[in-house]
């Protein structure tokens, strides 16, 4: 199977496309499809293909951007700029307590629940709420790139999500407008992308490691069927502890300095983007230097070596593998039976995690489709299979962790448990331990512990029954879980009949009442959403403008005009940030076209003195020396760079 990556540009898919594959994730989301040739082809705007998973708000509490433009606003505000949200998804605030000291952001829990609520501008945002604006996001690539509404996708999730996360997402995606057609594990995904589905039969381990979660699947292959036997993980484990422990010991250092870190938020954000460019730079070269800017004209080198940064990450390395050989033996697989091991995610381009990976399983691991890309090219697959019936194929998921109810003693009593295929149900009776109850508490639960405190509840409900003497009473309760992996109870008296039931709504998650009043708010303000992101990427514009103009101006060039081009000029960015401030795209655009042409001549001579310089510079003779052959240039696997 031949994976293709688009590009952009004006060309259409020939077949209508009637879903997309989306990868949600915590550093990065990407939008893919199945073009009419039958290859999924990663959806990329203007800055490549991935979509930073970070939203910025400004001072009045508005979405002003997400993705490239919000990424770069954590150097500037960031306590209004929105990144990791993926890691909060269904999670409450204690669980996500080891990122507080590090986020610029505050977290809170929600009046009566035990959700994470993330304050913006005085109002509390739940983490379905920030990820619908990636979606989004996703949605508007996908619909410019086809010529064509989009209002169907296939959504991955880490494996190991439990069922709170995977609602979350849920409730995230009709936040966002899009009905989310199934839920797909990204371990299988990845497999789809790697047409390992047309494969007789084989068995292959999939590791996955992120930004913010890990999980491993194992994998068995027959004919037009893919199994999944066990899955295991860890969905607070990724690249972004990587980055927090590098963070806290470069912290520690310069505060021995006399540099103190902690309290100055762009400042921890400008340390915490010079530790990720670190971290990606030691995976090409065994020591690497950064610069890190601590005030205005106050400069300090950061360098670490390989080994540096491997025995400070190892124990978090090592920490994978404990679930790898845990699903193995969940699976019944032996080593010698695994025919590949495939890697996902970006952290997996981490010399030591391969050197692990390899060690652990005996067979050098594939990577030869970009691991940030792999998943949503499946998930595209995936939407494919589900809107076209093109392939005879059956998918067949697990559930990664037990479900199961409330018994005497605070007791869990397993319904189903954990790696069983999806869909699945399954029935079991209980009684009564009181006399003539009127009604029967339906505790349910998920977890593998034992006890119902060290497993997490998820919802409860009362059975209305006749009342008996304790032990004659008969409940029948029925677990169903469907494809996405979301959890459907019954609860039925044998004897009268009565029932009832639920789909989990998991205590962590969103009300349907929330969501609906997300989805009328988003209907609401459509127009006048639609017009601020209109004036939001003029406004971007236009700052990018007028810095590069100011730059041209204090340089060579700038004292090179006359008087009647200099007063030109300076009239027409007057003219823009007047219109800026307006809040209205048209009259900035038209401000933007003034001033373009008001710096025709300035452009000229900046770029003159640019060429003039690069001719006459001393070292020009020797750079061109060493220059490579151009054919023997190849893409960097770290995204568009060149080596």
């Amino acid at each position: 199977m031949s994976i293709q990556v688009s590009f952009g540009g004006d060309k259409r898919p020939e077949k209508k496309v009637v879903a997309v594959g989306i990868d949600l994730g915590t550093t990065n989301s990407l939008v893919a499809y199945v073009a009419a040739d039958g290859q999924p082809h990663v959806i990329a705007g203007d800055e490549g293909p991935m979509v930073p998973s970070v939203i910025a708000f400004d001072a009045n509490g508005q979405l002003e951007s997400v993705g490239h433009p919000a990424n770069r606003a954590l150097l500037t505000h960031p306590e209004r700029t929105i990144y990791s949200v993926k890691r909060m998804m269904g999670r409450s605030a204690l669980e996500v307590v080891d990122e507080l000291g590090i986020l610029p952001f505050q977290v809170h829990t929600a009046k009566g629940s035990a959700a994470v609520r993330i304050e913006v501008a005085g109002q509390k945002l739940s983490p379905p709420e920030l990820s619908a604006h990636v979606l989004r996001e996703l949605k508007r690539r996908a619909e410019a790139h086809l010529g064509q509404p989009v209002e169907k996708a296939v959504v991955t999730v880490p494996a190991y999500f439990n069922d709170a996360q995977r609602q979350a997402t849920k409730d995230a995606g009709r936040i966002a407008g899009l009905e989310v057609l199934r839920i797909v594990n990204e371990p299988t995904a990845a497999a789809l992308a790697y047409g390992l589905d047309k494969k007789p039969e084989g068995k292959i381990v999939v590791y996955d490691l992120g930004g913010g979660t890990f999980d491993v699947s194992i994998l068995a292959m027959h004919e037009g069927l893919t199994e999944v036997l066990a899955t295991n993980g860890d969905t607070h484990l990724g690249g972004d502890d990587f980055d927090r422990l590098l963070v806290e010991t470069v912290a520690a250092q310069l505060a021995q300095a006399g540099v103190p870190v902690a309290g100055d938020a762009a400042l921890l954000q400008r340390l915490r983007k010079a530790c990720i460019d670190l971290k990606i730079a030691l995976s090409d070269a065994h020591q690497a230097t950064v610069q890190l800017e601590l005030s205005a004209g106050q400069r300090v080198e950061l360098a670490f070596t390989r080994a540096d940064l491997e025995a400070l990450i190892l124990p978090l390395v090592e920490k994978t593998l404990g679930p790898c050989r845990q699903a193995l033996r969940d699976s019944g697989v032996k080593l010698a039976e695994l025919d590949e091991v495939l890697l996902v995610g970006g952290s997996t381009r981490i010399p030591l995690v391969r050197r692990k990976v390899q060690e652990l399983f005996g067979k050098v691991p594939r990577g030869d489709i970009d691991p940030d890309q792999v998943v949503a090219l499946g998930a595209a697959v995936q939407a494919d299979i589900m809107t076209t019936g093109r392939r005879d194929m059956l998918l067949l998921d697990v559930t990664p962790l037990s479900l199961g109810m409330e018994t005497v003693g605070d007791v869990v009593v397993k319904i189903i448990n954990r790696n069983s295929s999806i869909p699945a149900s399954a029935t079991e009776e209980f009684t009564t331990s009181v006399d003539n109850q009127t009604g029967v508490v339906v505790h349910i639960l998920q977890g593998d512990r034992e006890l119902v405190k060290d497993c997490r509840s998820l919802a409860k409900f009362v059975i209305p029954i006749e009342p008996m003497p304790a032990g004659l009473a008969r409940v029948a309760v029925t677990f169903l879980i469907d494809a996405n992996g979301i959890l459907h109870v019954t609860a039925k008296d044998v004897r009268t009949g009565l029932e009832k039931t639920i789909e989990v709504k998991p205590t962590y998650g969103l009300t349907d009442d929330e969501v609906v009043r997300m989805l009328e708010d988003a209907f609401d303000h459509a127009e006048e959403d639609l017009n601020y992101r209109m004036f939001l990427d003029a406004k971007n514009e236009a700052d990018q403008i007028l810095e590069a103009t100011r730059r041209a101006l204090a340089g060579a060039a700038g004292g090179r005009l006359d008087a009647d081009e200099r007063e030109e000029i300076d009239g027409a960015i007057a003219g823009l940030i007047a219109a800026v401030r307006t809040e209205q795209s048209d009259p900035v655009r038209k401000a933007q076209r003034r001033l373009n042409d008001a710096t025709w001549r300035l452009a000229e001579l900046s770029f003159a003195a640019a060429l003039n310089d690069a001719v006459h510079d001393p070292l020009l003779p020797d750079v061109l020396a060493q220059a490579p052959d151009p054919a023997a240039i190849k893409p960097d696997h770290h995204g568009n760079r060149l080596k």
